[in-house]
């Protein structure tokens, strides 16, 4: 499980670090309050603040809806985008729904363009979760079949503040080990909570822990620790060197997103919601 603090290392900003986090910057976009960026029903009145942002932030996008995950290599099978990606688009019309690739609204995008739909000129907004849109049915498909399978958890560059990704922790079978690497401790019971029953946060403290670990500081080198400890820490800086090599030549071949001219129409995402059309999104990954 994964957050935006995983990204921060490649200069993204996550939502909530005080002074560096998106919600801390936001003065000059004559918001009502942050979070109204990323609220659907503002965001159809008032569209322009978050174009402004996007392109102020591309390429590296923000938050966990950044696509570095399929940047990296992973596939598409093999990750679950909890909060949506840039990755693709729609139309906000529910008559129309025409899905757009990630070329076509970056070109928008740095047209200074709020996008509209070629077929019926309706709004089109990049396939991320805002807050009031429901979640993609693949993530309430997946919790269902992949948690009770797990048997380690590590949550990493999260503060496990918005829900239902936060709860995922506690979806795990009870024996099973979780392990932080974050810059904080998070996730951690409501002692109010666990009054009334729902104690199934982490616990790193108590005299009651038993399988939680947090390790604190940044992603990256947590993760190359925790490499040097199964021996993989070699093989982790070779895959490292071996990917940046390949990002820059690709960048250097016009990679840029050049490439791909105004496609509109991708492919599905794999592994995706078969039929149904991928939902407008909202946070975290």
């Amino acid at each position: 499980m994964v957050g935006a603090g995983i990204s921060t290392s490649a200069g993204i900003p996550d939502f909530r670090s005080p002074g560096t986090g998106l919600y801390s910057n936001l003065q000059g976009y004559d918001l009502p309050y942050p979070e109204a960026i990323f609220e659907i029903s503002f965001f159809k009145e008032h569209p322009e603040p978050f174009f402004a942002l996007a392109r102020e932030l591309y390429p590296g996008h923000f938050k966990n809806i950044d696509t570095l995950e399929r940047v990296a290599g992973l596939q598409p099978e093999r990750l679950v985008e909890a909060h949506g990606s840039f990755f693709t688009s729609h139309c906000l019309r529910p008559g129309c729904r025409r899905q757009y690739g990630l070329p076509w609204m970056r070109e928008r995008i740095f047209s200074s363009l709020v996008p509209k739909c070629e077929q019926c000129q309706g709004l089109v907004k990049p396939d991320i979760v805002f807050f009031g849109e429901s979640l993609p049915s693949r993530f309430f498909t997946l919790v269902q079949s992949d948690f009770q399978q797990v048997d380690l958890l590590i949550i990493m560059g999260t503060s496990l503040q918005v829900q239902p990704f936060a709860s995922l922790v506690s979806r795990v079978p009870t024996n099973t080990p979780r392990l932080l690497i974050n810059k904080e401790k998070t996730g951690q019971s409501d002692p109010l909570m666990s009054l009334m029953g729902f104690g199934c946060g982490m616990d790193f403290d108590s005299d009651k822990a038993y399988r939680d670990v947090a390790w604190l500081g940044d992603c990256d080198k947590g993760c190359l620790e925790l490499a040097e400890l199964l021996g993989w820490k070699k093989e982790l800086e070779e895959l490292v060197r071996k990917e940046h090599a390949a990002i820059d030549a690709k960048a250097t071949q016009g990679g840029n997103g050049k490439a791909g001219g105004s496609s509109q129409d991708p492919p599905p995402q794999s592994g995706g919601d078969s039929q149904d059309p991928p939902p407008q999104s909202g946070g975290g990954h």
